[in-house]
């Protein structure tokens, strides 16, 4: 199984525009390549997939146990002729400056699999060398890490960045003498410039891209030594076989330019619990889909077709029906929003939501962002009261008043109680994105919801 990790001494390193360019000149040459992504980040694995041609997938070791990680690598994998496995900030930034943990350089040594580069050499040559040298000792040293080089290496460097031929040349002599290879370069320019938006990057689907362009760039990257790198990585376990269970319920779930966050091994996962999955959209159906025993509404950008979505009276309508009938409706981030009485925008302008809950929206200037550990405060489609629960906040938007039925709790920093989301009877709305991947029984339990429902 030949795969390798992607991490860079920071964020903003350009990381996703090489990973993405490697699938592009790897599927050019009639590979299949399988692209993954380290973090609970929705919008980079958009471009990972456009450019592999199949969904990339998410490996989250906080929000998925580490058997779990393997298995969904492993499982993903198992048809793959190349993976490749983009990291998250700098190759050891993880939860706890003081621990590798949850970091690149955590997974690469869970995967078993060797990490190249991509260093930004714009305005360097020789300090490249230093900063790749630091990056591949630091792991190393006994200073009370785990030891990142039992079972992973690093492997060589892509110099991203480059500003001419010959600055590479300059870069590569430098390398050579710390014993680290090149294993390619990317010339400065915009051959794949993936602009931001008010929460970050745009997904593919936004974004415009020149594939014949992209392709150019991807010239100097060296695809064989890749490989060779690639192939040194340890045995793969072997793939045990994953046998659905039979439909016995149908999910409506959200998917448009709206809402489209969601986790394809969750998906996955309540298929393999034996749900259908329909998708449907808030934006341009009248209204949901006949028959069905479960609506999710992941998240997204409710607040960027605020008023769209607030003119779709008829879906409103039957979503707020659908709710009534006592059958489980789960809203996850935009999906609490858009079930909400109403959602002010960016602009300050108040729209009329679902109305399915009482709680009201609006957009801030402040990032909610963060791993959670918390604890199910109410029985819910998903988890019964008392359950510990792994997830993650990435949102803007703010409820205008306290939560009156929260769904969660758990300890901000500094010890302080937060009390999240909403929880009553057959729905369930919160902020937390959780990874039915990482816990099977959520999946099970909403199936048997829907079923019942």
């Amino acid at each position: 199984m030949r795969r390798f990790v992607l991490a860079a001494p920071h964020s903003g390193s350009g990381k996703t525009t090489v990973a993405a360019l490697l699938c592009l000149a790897f599927r050019a040459r009639g590979l299949r390549v399988q692209p993954f992504k380290l973090g609970p980040d929705y919008l980079d694995p958009t471009h990972l997939s456009r450019a592999a041609g199949q969904p990339a997938r998410n490996l989250d070791s906080f929000l998925l146990p580490p058997e779990r990680v393997r298995e969904l690598f492993t499982r993903a994998a198992h048809s793959a002729d190349l993976c490749i496995i983009e990291g998250v900030m700098g190759l050891y930034d993880g939860r706890d400056p003081a621990s590798d943990e949850h970091s690149t350089a955590d997974l690469a040594r869970l995967l078993g699999a060797p990490v190249v580069l991509v260093i930004d050499a714009h305005g360097m040559a020789r300090t490249v060398a230093a900063v790749a040298a630091g990056l591949r000792d630091f792991g190393l040293r006994d200073s009370g890490l785990r030891d990142f080089g039992q079972g992973s290496r690093v492997a060589g460097v892509i110099l991203n960045r480059v500003g001419s031929v010959r600055h590479a040349e300059l870069c590569e002599t430098a390398l050579a003498q710390v014993g680290l290879p090149v294993l390619g370069f990317v010339l400065r320019g915009e051959a794949l410039h993936l602009p931001s938006r008010h929460l970050g990057l745009l997904s593919a689907e936004q974004a415009t891209w020149d594939e014949a362009a992209a392709l150019q760039a991807a010239e100097h990257l060296r695809l064989d030594d890749l490989l060779v790198v690639a192939a040194e990585g340890e045995h793969a376990p072997e793939q045990r076989p994953v046998v659905p269970a039979s439909s016995h319920a149908t999910i409506a779930y959200a998917h448009d330019e709206a809402f489209h966050f969601y986790y394809p091994d969750a998906l996955d996962e309540l298929r393999l619990a034996g749900a259908e999955l329909i998708p449907f959209s808030p934006l341009n159906d009248p209204h949901l889909p006949a028959g069905v025993g479960g609506l999710l509404l992941g998240g997204g950008y409710p607040e960027a077709h605020a008023a769209a979505l607030a003119a779709n009276k008829s879906m409103r309508r039957s979503i707020r029906e659908f709710a009534a009938s006592g059958r489980p409706v789960v809203g996850e981030c935009g999906g609490l929003m858009y079930l909400g009485e109403s959602l002010e925008d960016l602009d300050g302008a108040p729209h009329e939501m679902c109305g399915v809950i009482p709680y009201r929206t609006r957009m801030s200037g402040r990032l909610s962002l963060g791993y959670r550990d918390a604890e199910a405060l109410a029985d819910s489609p998903l988890l019964p009261a008392g359950t510990p629960i792994r997830g993650h906040e990435f949102h803007y938007s703010t409820l205008t008043h306290a939560p009156t039925h929260p769904a969660y709790r758990w300890a901000a920093p500094g010890g302080a109680e937060v009390l999240e989301g909403y929880a009553q009877g057959n729905v369930l709305a919160s902020y937390l994105h959780l990874h039915y991947g990482g816990f099977p029984a959520v999946a099970r339990r909403l199936v048997e919801r829907c079923q019942n429902g």
